[in-house]
């Protein structure tokens, strides 16, 4: 039988101080030593793949998978991908609202969130093929909100309209009109659940809080811009 590893690696995305950022760790061994990388890690025996994600998320950084949406990116297997050895990395993509600071362990020195629109807009620095990694999780992330729900994984269990708009703009980079789009998410039946009414800091008209409803695709999409 052919001599290959099997790993997981994850891109875990989250919106802080109003930034889409993405956990990365510095690490601690060879090959790339220092650099900046995603967290993963090999298959251990008797782990099945999700096992392996939550795992690793937890030991490189300190943070429980619960309260994750995490969901498959693909599967990475070029033969040059990783100077140890044949290594197929399949990769995930985890998202939570507002993440707290991460704490380093396993096989990383560091951790740290680092701005998602820095990292692609400027030359490739991230270990192994992690780049790539990044980049299709993150356009992963940026299509499926124009068609699903996914956006309320990076708001709090209740949320008012601008606060799901808000996601929208930082994750998509744009400015979006809030009439057409308050219009657009509450215009589906079943998308959004009315779930009560939050106090104004001001006095004025409370705003209304909603909840993921039922349903979980947009038809039509939302459009970018």
């Amino acid at each position: 039988m052919p001599q290959s590893a099997v790993a997981v690696d994850l891109v875990i995305l989250t919106i802080r101080g109003d930034e889409f950022q993405v956990l990365l760790v510095e690490r601690a061994k060879q090959p790339f030593l220092g650099a900046l990388a995603l967290p993963g890690g090999f298959l251990e025996p008797g782990e099945d793949l999700a096992q392996a994600a939550h795992r690793e998320l937890a030991e490189e950084t300190g943070l429980s998978a619960d309260g994750f949406h995490i969901e498959q990116v693909g599967g990475y297997g070029a033969p040059e991908r990783d100077p140890r050895g044949r290594v197929v990395s399949i990769c995930y993509m985890a998202l939570a609202p507002d993440l707290p600071a991460p704490t380093a362990g396993g096989d990383a020195r560091a951790a740290s969130w680092v701005p998602v629109g820095e990292l692609l807009a400027g030359p490739e620095r991230l270990a192994f093929d992690h780049h790539r990694l990044l980049t299709d999780a993150v356009e992963q992330a940026r299509d499926k909100l124009s068609y699903t729900n996914l956006a309320v994984s990076f708001c709090p269990p209740r949320f008012t309209i601008s606060q799901l708009r808000r996601a929208y703009e930082i994750v998509w980079d744009v400015r979006l009109d809030p009439s057409n789009f308050r219009r657009k998410v509450t215009g589906v039946p079943g998308f959004l659940v009315a779930a009560g009414d939050e106090s104004a800091p001001t006095g004025g008209r409370p705003a209304t809080l909603y909840e993921p409803g039922p349903a979980t695709r947009l038809h039509p999409a939302l459009p970018r811009d």
